[in-house]
């Protein structure tokens, strides 16, 4: 679960957005107000048979652990004065997703983004409008930062691809004693060295697996923000190992290890795997 939140602005409310399983869920308590009215309006809403019927839709459709038979007991009630149910006993008694709850700052009631545009449309028609053009407008922001980055962390792989393989040149071939019509095995051998410490695969074997992919481009060109941010430092970390002397083995198992090391702390860093996801 990722704990970035984002904002957006709805007829002057600013709406925290976060992420939970790489899915987008909205603060339903943002949209109606952080007053001692949010939480009646939530479950007065929820208590609505339309509301429960939808749930349902939207559960049985992407929660395999869903509870349907407690699903059809509180359905069953909806519509009786009193019949009340609460965020929490919809929760834990279906076992839903689609709706939770936070704690401490920031806290509230969240909702998967198709369900909180239909909670959008208790508040207006007005207001959920306004909510589906915000959210969009953050998401090709989002989009747009990303690839941009993406380009970024692209051009300085090829960059730093350029002192590896000048690195090769000057230090590996003249050892090996290649000819020139033969070079380009031992370029192809070191970047699939590079390709398995990153990847876990070479050049050919992600072809193989990818064909239709590979038709337009290769491992690196399909690579993420994370992937090809660890490709340039051990792009770079290789030449160096390369002018130490050390050998294919352990450049391998020194690479390897970096790899996973710096995914791992790229891959905490929330500002990052937001932006990637």
């Amino acid at each position: 679960m990722a704990n970035k939140h984002l904002i957006i602005s709805v007829e002057g409310r600013e709406i925290a957005l976060t992420q939970i399983q790489n899915e987008d869920y909205i603060s339903l308590t943002d949209m109606v107000g952080k007053d001692k009215r949010a939480s009646l309006v939530i479950q007065n809403w929820l208590r609505n048979k339309n509301t429960l019927e939808f749930l349902g839709v939207w559960e049985r459709n992407y929660n395999p652990n869903f509870k349907g038979f407690k699903f059809e007991a509180f359905y069953n009630q909806a519509g009786l004065d009193r019949f009340a149910i609460s965020v929490t006993e919809w929760i834990e008694g279906t076992n839903a997703i689609g709706i939770i709850t936070k704690r401490g700052r920031g806290g509230g009631t969240y909702a998967h983004r198709d369900i909180a545009f239909e909670f959008g449309s208790r508040i207006s028609a007005e207001f959920k409008l306004f909510l589906i053009r915000d959210y969009i407008r953050l998401k090709e922001e989002q989009y747009n930062r990303q690839k941009l980055e993406w380009n970024y962390q692209r051009f300085l792989t090829k960059v730093n691809y350029r002192l590896h393989t000048d690195t090769i040149r000057d230090v590996i071939i003249p050892k090996l004693q290649v000819g020139k019509d033969l070079q380009w095995l031992v370029y192809a051998d070191e970047a699939d060295l590079l390709n398995m410490a990153v990847f876990g695969q070479t050049a050919k074997q992600w072809r193989e697996a990818n064909p239709e992919q590979a038709k337009e481009g290769n491992v690196r060109d399909f690579a993420n923000i994370i992937q090809l941010n660890v490709l340039a430092n051990l792009e770079s970390l290789n030449a160096v190992l390369i002018e130490e002397g050390r050998n294919k083995e352990e450049r391998y198992e020194l690479l390897a290890k970096t790899a996973i090391s710096q995914y791992t702390r790229l891959a905490e860093q929330k500002d990052i795997t937001y932006l990637d996801d």
